[in-house]
């Protein structure tokens, strides 16, 4: 019988074959890529073996070494298309055996190679960012156009591209040396940033959470952190993200339904990644407040260190996405400081605010949402109710949409029974 634990390297066992393959998924990839250099080819025979893994692994047992069992199958199917090149490749045999090896496990961790793989040097930020989005983190080419707030076919070229750039290069796949890691650290940042956002708020389907893309985004933050200790904007991502985690209980009822921040129940919220996201950001702050991550960090702690909705420091927090904003144009973030003036000045001072989003957000549900919160806020129902309906029109997730839906049922109902209290 095959022995489950044999798992190589120290990635954790997950619980059925279609979450191991998605863990195992990027390492084969990332030892395909290195060894032949062409990514679509790679791409290709790695989904072979894994509808060839899907079909066997059920009725036949696991193998004792999955991820070399992966890479076996797979290189086969790679085998015709690359016969033309043996023999200038196969100096680069040694090397690649030493990294499949049945027997013993690997020294490391393939799925953060292959992420600072993918963010090389010759593509523009964008597009490694997109090739990372999907060779890495798994997300579909759809997801990750919402992402960046642009057309999937605008999405789809972008890969395109990427991959056709990679193709033109002389072992494009090839390990980076040290410096090279520290130059690709922006990029691989953003794509964890992204990865992670996709799995706490998952943008469709009918789950608000995506743990395995939230967990993996953590689990490779930590490790770029291990990478790069020193480094404030990597400490502070992780800060962040284990800040936000902590709430991820707090987020869903009894029937997923999506409940608000000021809502939560916030002793569901976990205490240890509190502590922990709180320790890392304090450590960030000794040479200044300058990074992106790293502000976010300091709001999200503001968020944590409130025993009660009413207690938050929004002062800071406006003080705080302010000085975001002049780090970052982005309207997302102009967004979330609208909300803070609301709850500093007044519905009126962020309602403003979020008018000036009108053409940069102009089908994104988010600002729907955010102008019906702030019209409910002023006690403009009939406008917080029009809102409310659009934003869940747009919305593409089922528990955005139903806590929308519902939102704008229930002030119809507090407005009706106003209305019928006045005529009594």
């Amino acid at each position: 019988m095959s022995d489950r634990r044999a798992v190589p390297d120290d990635t954790p066992l997950p619980a059925s074959t279609e979450d191991l393959l998605r863990v195992l998924a990027p390492q084969v990839l990332g030892a395909l890529v290195r060894r032949f250099g062409d990514f679509d080819t790679a791409e290709d025979a790695l989904q072979e073996a894994m509808l060839a893994a899907a079909t066997q692994w059920p009725s036949e047992g696991l193998p004792d070494h999955p991820r070399a069992w992966l890479i076996q199958v797979a290189q086969r199917r790679m085998a015709d298309a690359v016969r033309a090149e043996v023999a200038r490749r196969r100096r680069e045999n040694t090397a690649f055996e030493r990294d499949v090896t049945d027997a013993a496990p690997v020294d490391h961790d393939d799925t953060l190679a292959m992420l600072f793989l993918c963010c090389h040097p010759a593509l523009s930020p964008a597009g490694a960012i997109a090739l990372t989005l999907r060779a890495v983190g798994g997300l579909s080419t759809e997801q990750i156009a919402r992402a960046f707030l642009l057309p999937e076919t605008t999405m789809a070229q972008r890969i395109t591209r990427a991959k056709k750039k990679l193709a033109t290069l002389d072992r494009p796949f090839a390990r980076p040396g040290g410096a090279q890691w520290h130059e690709r650290v922006g990029a691989v940042l953003h794509v964890l940033y992204l990865i992670f956002n996709e799995g706490h708020t998952t943008s469709s389907g009918s789950s608000l959470h995506r743990t395995d893309l939230s967990s993996e985004a953590i689990r490779l933050a930590r490790a770029v952190h291990r990478l790069l200790p020193d480094d404030a904007e990597v400490t502070g991502l992780l800060a962040l993200m284990l800040l936000t985690d902590a709430r991820r209980a707090a987020r869903t009822g009894a029937h997923g339904e999506l409940i608000p921040l000021v809502e939560q129940h916030r002793a569901l919220w976990d205490r240890a990644l509190i502590i922990e996201g709180t320790t890392l950001t304090t450590a960030t702050l000794a040479e200044g407040l300058r990074g992106p991550y790293q502000i976010q960090a300091v709001i999200a702690v503001l968020h944590a260190q409130a025993a009660r909705a009413e207690d938050t420091d929004w002062p800071m927090i406006l003080a705080m996405y302010t000085r975001l904003e002049r780090l970052s144009d982005n309207p997302m973030v102009t967004l979330n400081r609208a909300v803070a003036s609301a709850m500093v000045s007044g519905p009126s001072a962020g309602l403003q605010l979020a008018s000036t989003l009108d053409e940069r957000l102009a089908s994104n549900h988010r600002l729907d949402a955010v102008r019906g919160h702030l019209h409910e806020m002023a006690g403009d129902f009939d406008a917080a109710i029009t809102c409310y309906t659009a934003a869940a029109a747009r919305t593409t997730s089922s528990s955005e949409r139903d806590y929308l839906t519902i939102r704008a049922a229930q002030l119809r109902r507090d407005g009706h029974a106003q209305n019928t209290t006045g005529r009594t």
